[in-house]
């Protein structure tokens, strides 16, 4: 669709002070495996794809307030003013803002509609797998934490310090991803996504005590 293209151009902008792991890069990752999930779902693609390609345009806001404020809702606004210069229909622009919202569902808001659910999932796709331990590792490594620890206790572990490694992340939080997606098609590609990680850490392990 036309309007995607200069949609995406806005969303570069917008995601030039973003974290490494939230780039462009990241956005645009999101998009395709939503535009795939959104096609075999049967879902409403103009208001997915707008989602997904704005849903993190909040994040330099975010940052810049030391993360006091959430980069779902803020981004929610910034889109609902650049929507409105494209001359869609309010309803289309509330669908969309829903979609940013929610995507982010720590904050307490549930993904109800097809795209809503579809967002959430492929945002959250992007965590696991080989682009996850990619993701986690970059995270990891600007605030100076080890590269490994086999014997790391996540409950234990503060972060942002030295022990908060890739591999803690993993066993915290990446282990529990596929068991919290809403749509079939991303329950599918999170089991595979599931057991890389899984069998990664477990040579990285094995490769720390010399048995590899």
């Amino acid at each position: 669709m036309e309007i995607f293209e200069s949609l995406k151009e806005e969303a570069k902008y917008f995601l030039e002070e973003g974290e490494g792991v939230h780039d462009w890069d990241h956005t645009l990752r999101v998009f395709n495996m939503a535009m795939h999930i959104g096609k075999i779902e049967g879902a409403d693609l103009e208001v997915l794809g707008i989602a997904a390609i704005l849903h993190d345009i909040g994040r330099p806001e975010e940052i810049r307030q030391e993360r006091k404020v959430c980069h779902a809702e803020v981004g929610a606004i910034m889109a609902e003013g650049i929507l409105q210069g494209y001359g869609l229909g309010q309803e289309t622009i509330e669908k969309v803002k829903s979609c940013i919202v929610k995507h982010r569902f720590s904050r307490g808001h549930v993904p109800e509609s097809k795209e809503e659910k579809i967002l959430y999932d492929a945002d959250k796709l992007d965590n696991i797998g080989a682009i996850g331990i990619l993701r986690a590792a970059n995270y990891s490594g600007t605030y100076g934490a080890r590269t490994h620890n086999p014997e790391v206790n996540p409950e234990e572990v503060r972060s942002h310090s030295r022990e908060d490694t890739a591999y803690q992340y993993y066993l915290k939080k990446l282990v529990k991803i596929k068991d919290k997606l809403f749509t079939g098609e991303a329950r599918r590609i999170a089991e595979k996504r599931h057991e890389y990680m899984k069998e990664f850490f477990e040579r990285v392990d094995s490769e720390c005590v010399g048995k590899i």
